[in-house]
């Protein structure tokens, strides 16, 4: 790569881990949020709850809306309104304000996320796409294990309106990086909503989505519970489990990078096997909860297979789009992050139904058969390809022996 490249990635990881650790902060900050504002706890978590499903619906939506737009103005106009979005969360002294200044907040995240994607897939050399946009990810990763972290000090010791400061001046980092860094020359494309969202009527495309979707919802299933399971099942001591957490996070890490490794060629040919994989782990920690050791291995090796497919499948969507709906490129951008969402949502709703009618570590094997259930739409969606290539070489072969005829 040269230099600017490395530049715009170290960029590009920044980006994503100041708006990781904007959208996940509030989850360490919600006694506080709440004591302070003198609402219930659980008013306070549909700040969190509100943000994903603003995130989710509106993500494909607004960026399909802004993908005409030159990506260099557009990307400093919506790190503008995130710098705002952060300094009105930091100045809300009521729940109203509070919950739209998150909601703005949330609509230009995702589409900003969508941008940074797009912009690695268009600037980045082919061989270079899988591990950038690995590095890329990782942000998110860093975000849970530094910057919320730092952010709920910040917020426990100087009050949570000064924890979205810290944020606020992040955000203006970031503004500052992407002036100097983010290439003038990409172009949108002109097209309207209906056009771009064609992309959606896709069967291969709407089965990733699921695929994502599903192997996210398994994880976070027993990751939503993680700590009452570390506690009850395990029996680890309570001073031991942000210890955990932390290393939780930094092995997810690794997942990542990884991930980016397996993205070079064909990924979506290995992601059947990923999955597979990801069920066994899952399961495994119902056979191995009667031991601490033998349960923390389990729960590492959680960490290492959860963000395995993300490289590939952001790729996936790009380069499928690219193929068969140019000008939904950048909406195609936003479909990970989004199924990420999505599948946090669904895999803590199923969390906590297995919580409330059956035993904490009956989550291990729900997460599994979730997983499974993944690899088999992976499985259906690699047939679909294959029959498309096949079907596409004996229209070649055909039209070849017609071509001698002549």
């Amino acid at each position: 790569m040269t230099r600017q490249q490395k530049f715009l990635t170290m960029n590009l990881f920044l980006l994503t881990f100041i708006l990781g650790t904007s959208e996940f902060l509030m989850v360490g900050l919600l006694s506080e949020v709440a004591a302070d504002m003198n609402i219930a706890i659980s008013t306070a978590g549909f700040l969190v709850t509100a943000f994903a499903l603003t995130f989710a619906i509106g993500t494909p939506v607004f960026t399909a809306l802004f993908s005409r737009f030159s990506k260099f103005p557009l990307i400093l106009v919506l790190l503008s309104i995130f710098v705002v979005g952060n300094i009105v969360t930091a100045l809300s002294g009521s729940y109203g304000l509070l919950l739209v200044s998150r909601i703005i907040t949330a609509v230009v995240t995702g589409v900003l996320i969508a941008l940074a994607m797009s912009v690695a897939s268009e600037v980045m050399p082919p061989e270079k796409r899988g591990p950038v946009i690995s590095i890329i990810f990782t942000g998110f990763t860093v975000a849970s294990v530094l910057g919320v972290p730092l952010g709920t000090f910040i917020g426990q010791w100087g009050g949570w309106h000064l924890a979205y400061w810290f944020t606020t001046l992040l955000g203006i980092i970031s503004l500052i990086a992407s002036i100097a860094t983010i290439p003038r020359g990409l172009k949108g494309k002109h097209s309207s909503l209906t056009k771009q969202l064609r992309l959606l009527a896709y069967p291969r495309i709407v089965l990733a989505f699921a695929i994502m979707m599903l192997s996210i919802a398994a994880t976070y299933s027993i990751y939503t519970y993680l700590a009452p399971l570390l506690q009850d099942v395990l029996f680890v001591p309570a001073r031991y489990i942000s210890l955990i957490f932390l290393l939780y996070g930094v092995v997810s890490i690794f997942s990542t990078l990884i991930g980016g490794k397996l993205a070079v060629g064909d990924g979506m040919k290995k992601i059947r096997y990923v999955l597979l994989a990801q069920a066994v782990v899952l399961a495994s920690l119902y056979f191995t909860s009667d031991s601490l050791v033998g349960g923390l291995v389990s729960i590492s090796f959680m960490a290492l297979v959860v963000y395995l497919m993300n490289s590939t499948m952001q790729l996936y969507f790009i380069d499928y789009a690219d193929e068969h709906v140019p000008e939904a490129r950048d909406l195609a951008s936003s479909l990970t992050s989004v199924a990420n969402n999505v599948g946090i949502a669904i895999g803590s709703a199923l969390g906590g139904f297995v919580t409330t009618n059956m035993k904490l570590i009956d989550l291990s094997w729900s997460g599994g058969i979730v997983a499974v259930l993944a690899a088999v739409l992976a499985w259906v969606n690699y047939r679909l390809k294959q029959g498309t290539v096949s079907t596409t070489k004996e229209n070649n072969a055909l039209h070849e022996q017609y071509e001698g005829n002549i």
